[in-house]
């Protein structure tokens, strides 16, 4: 006898998953249930993250920081576990889940493929416990996009390097205690490990933000900052060090994404089985069973591509472009999701009640870091055709 359908996994990817798979996924979902849900509507409407540093800790607890890197204090998951984390984490808000990704997969990451040894035991433990806060300074003012063109310059002065320059749109910038800086020098791109009680650095927190309210995002200002010459990461020159690092981060992207959909769409499923207009409950007429069937269909879509690109990413064979895929596909699904549960909430889809205008605007800036629709449409147009239309 066939197994029963089961609204919650309809195309039965809970198989894919291992008794381990379950057990992390399990973990993290309690753990965002007990820890975010219950405030995160408080934090967005006050735009800020007041227990950030306790989340952290906490988090460092259950294994979640730098989880799919190996040796000093790191858990050493597979990369679909990682996914799995990154979904429940984004589930509960992609600022949670941004924290997360930018201390593991960008700070944290670097360090242990481009790092020295003493700059891994330096960082490391204390970052997986969640006791060091990293942030990762890519993006200037005027370089998004084109990172090659980046203008933060470090200079040799003796044995010392010297860093002058600004970096924009930093997430954990103002609560850190390092910074991976990547930086112009005579001899290219490189990446510097910069403790931010250095004299020259601050961090000015940037407010107003309409997006990633529950996250805190800074500035990182960098004037004269004097470093001794085994600051910088030895194992990498050029872009390839930053770039590497930003696709790991965007796979976890891939995974986190659907969290913030799957919220959406569980919503708009229990509006529309409780919700009553004329006389019976919306969810038993057509155009709100086509919304939801829709939903459905891409939300599980994307969840089955994210684990494709996971048993990839464990077998050492997933490629850059694929990452994009995932990145492109899954985001703008994400955001079309969360537009077509607001419809199916009528106005309660704007009141931070529930959680689907919240998670709308976060996928707003989701959609723009880590590479924008464009620059992922043209990797993926490159890869196709053969021909460069970046510059």
């Amino acid at each position: 006898m066939s197994a029963s359908f089961n609204p919650a996994d309809p195309l039965g990817l809970d198989d894919l998953l291992s008794p381990e798979d379950l057990a992390v996924r399990d973990t993290v979902r309690t753990w965002a249930a007990d820890r975010v849900l219950p405030h995160i509507a408080d934090w967005y409407e006050q735009g800020e993250l007041p227990v950030l540093r306790d989340l952290a800790r906490e988090l460092g607890a259950i294994g979640a920081l730098g989880m799919s890197l190996t040796g000093y204090g790191c858990a050493g998951a597979s990369a679909v576990q990682y996914g799995l984390a990154c979904l429940e984490l984004e589930a509960a808000d992609s600022g949670i889940r941004s924290l997360v990704s930018v201390q593991g997969s960008l700070a944290m990451y670097a360090i242990h493929r481009f790092g020295s040894e003493e700059q891994k035991r330096t960082w490391l433990p204390r970052m997986a416990a969640g006791e060091v806060i990293g942030c990762f300074g890519l993006t200037e003012p005027d370089h998004g996009s084109d990172p090659a063109s980046l203008r933060t310059y470090a200079k040799r002065d003796g044995s010392d390097w010297v860093l002058s320059g600004r970096k924009m749109w930093i997430t954990n910038g103002s609560v850190a205690g390092v910074a991976v800086v990547w930086a112009r020098t005579d001899d290219g791109i490189r990446g510097f490990v910069v403790p931010t009680d250095a004299p020259g650095f601050s961090a000015p927190e940037i407010k107003h933000k309409w997006s990633l309210r529950a996250s805190v995002t800074s500035e990182l200002v960098l004037d004269d900052v004097r470093l001794p010459a085994d600051a910088v990461l030895p194992e990498v020159t050029g872009l390839r060090g930053p770039l590497s690092c930003l696709s790991h981060a965007r796979y976890g992207i891939v995974w986190g994404a659907m969290g913030a959909a799957r919220s959406c769409f569980e919503a708009a499923v229990e509006y529309a089985r409780t919700r009553e207009q004329f006389g019976r409950p919306i969810g038993g007429f057509q155009l709100t069973q086509a919304k939801l069937a829709d939903m459905a269909v891409e939300l599980h879509k994307g969840i089955l591509l994210a684990h494709h690109l996971g048993r990839r990413m464990d077998a050492g064979s997933l490629r850059p472009e694929q990452v994009s895929f995932g990145k492109l596909n899954n985001v703008r699904e994400a955001i079309e999701i969360c537009r077509t549960a607001r419809t199916v909430l009528g106005a309660n889809g704007i009141s931070l009640e529930y959680p689907v205008m919240r998670h709308a605007t976060n996928l707003e800036s989701v959609l723009t870091y880590e590479g924008t629709v464009e620059m992922h449409q043209l990797v993926l147009g490159k890869a196709l055709t053969g021909l460069d239309a970046f510059r």
